[in-house]
């Protein structure tokens, strides 16, 4: 796919970056942008050299939101809102894991890699859902969120009803999505949204590549694959009994693999476990 809105890059030790680039538009969501992250997202999950992907945004903004000209589009137009946003020829990362995970944004919960959200400025409208699917998140100080859905006369979108009040609590939910108001990143760290707050110079995105380096270079693939799995499938029922059993079989399955092995064995002597690349059967087919 021919990028014109994002773009990315591997480093060599495994952690991938994507970038939202939209120089002077605030990084602002549009169909072009959900196209391409899909599409690139597919592709980082499909290579096995890929152990973690940290999605932020070109220069000081994270992103707006959605681009205020697809706005003023949708009070003029007879098209379903839904058909304009979901396309049949959108790649599909993330799907066939759980038919919950097979929609937009909620399909980040599907990847077999773990991404983390390096929130450098603004995000506002669908940019805090899209944080909000990514499994860490940090943010500079003093960044500024809004879901700005109440001002512009519309609910909460994509499934942020359901989401927050799992990550933030019932208060803070009803607070954010139904005033609408500015919260800086010290507020939601608070509120338990955010991960880490670091200072707003050239090293914020060094803080979040220190721990995507962590992952990239001493968690077994496949581990952190299992255990991003094992949480999202178990925020979809509220049996503790049935989540103890079902870790216990996957505790069996994993000490039959090379990785279990490897991590006792570093363990013992001392030493960063050097874990082999994804087996080639876990990996999801790349994009067309």
């Amino acid at each position: 796919m021919d990028l014109k809105v994002t773009r990315y890059e591997i480093r060599e030790n495994g952690v991938a970056t994507v970038w939202l680039d939209r120089p002077g538009r605030g990084n602002s969501w549009t169909s072009r942008m959900n196209a391409e992250l899909r599409w690139t997202m597919a592709t980082l999950d499909a290579d096995p050299a890929v152990r973690v992907v940290v999605l932020t945004g070109g220069g000081n903004q994270f992103c707006v939101g959605a681009d205020t000209k697809a706005l003023d589009f949708y009070t003029e137009t007879d098209e379903k809102y839904a058909d304009t946003v979901n396309k049949p020829d959108f790649a599909r990362p993330g799907h066939g894991v759980n038919p919950q995970f097979d929609h937009d944004l909620v399909w980040m919960w599907g990847l077999r890699v773990p991404v983390i959200a390096a929130i450098n400025g603004p995000c506002a409208g669908i940019a805090v859902a899209l944080a909000g699917y990514c499994d860490l998140r940090y943010a500079v100080e003093g960044a500024k969120f809004t879901t700005a859905t109440p001002r512009l006369g519309l609910p909460a979108e994509y499934g942020l009803a359901w989401l927050l009040p799992r990550i933030v609590g019932l208060a803070n939910t009803a607070d954010i999505l139904i005033t609408g108001r500015i919260l800086r990143s010290e507020e939601l760290l608070r509120m338990g949204f955010l991960n880490g707050v670091h200072p707003r110079d050239e090293h914020f995105l060094d803080k979040v590549y220190e721990v995507a380096d962590y992952i990239a270079t001493q968690v077994s693939p496949a581990s952190a694959t299992g255990a991003k799995r094992q949480i999202y499938a178990e925020l979809l029922h509220s049996n503790v009994g049935t989540a103890v059993e079902d870790s216990k079989d996957l505790i069996e399955q994993f000490m039959q693999q090379p990785d279990f092995k490897e991590g006792v064995a570093a363990m013992a002597e001392r030493r960063a476990p050097q874990f082999a690349a994804p087996a080639p059967e876990t990996l999801p087919a790349p994009p067309a």
